[in-house]
């Protein structure tokens, strides 16, 4: 299908309101402006951040530092309560995302302490928090922390 070939559906466009061409418009006086000043004018307007001549608050505010995104190590979380979902006493990436847990992605896995643990289960995962470690060894489990996935940073790609 090309450009050409799209038909014409009545009803999909209607012409522009022209304003400012007098009261019988339908849009009276004013046309929706308002009343005299800057912002009522053909064109004007204020640009974006203008504070009347005051100093503006971008401006204030100090400019410091650099944060390089690139190389930001982000984590998908899951609650120790969660893992009844789980068949077998493993707990690593492979069965979390086989449960439908954490999504298959270059994120790593952080595992929080909300929740009630019923069995002993052997943790490998990213990152532990103390509450969730608390529970797991309280529970009869272990905790083996792995590396996380490092993402192709964008220089290298």
């Amino acid at each position: 299908m090309n450009l050409e070939n799209i038909p014409t559906i009545t009803g999909a466009t209607h012409p522009t309101k022209r304003l400012g061409r007098g009261e019988g418009n339908g849009r009276g006086k004013t046309c929706c402006q308002g009343h005299n000043g800057q912002k009522s004018r053909s064109g004007g307007g204020i640009r974006i951040g203008f504070e009347g001549g005051q100093m503006p608050l971008y401006r204030k505010l100090p400019r410091r530092g650099f944060n390089n995104f690139n190389f930001k190590t982000s984590y998908q979380l899951v609650n120790v309560g969660q893992l009844a979902k789980l068949e077998g006493d493993v707990v690593s990436r492979e069965a979390l995302i086989a449960a439908g847990l954490i999504r298959d992605n270059e994120q790593g896995v952080k595992l929080l302490g909300d929740g009630e643990v019923s069995k002993a289960f052997t943790v490998t995962v990213c990152k532990v928090s103390a509450s969730a470690k608390k529970a797991i060894e309280a529970a009869g489990g272990k905790i083996v922390e792995a590396t996380p996935v490092v993402a192709e940073t964008k220089a290298e790609a």
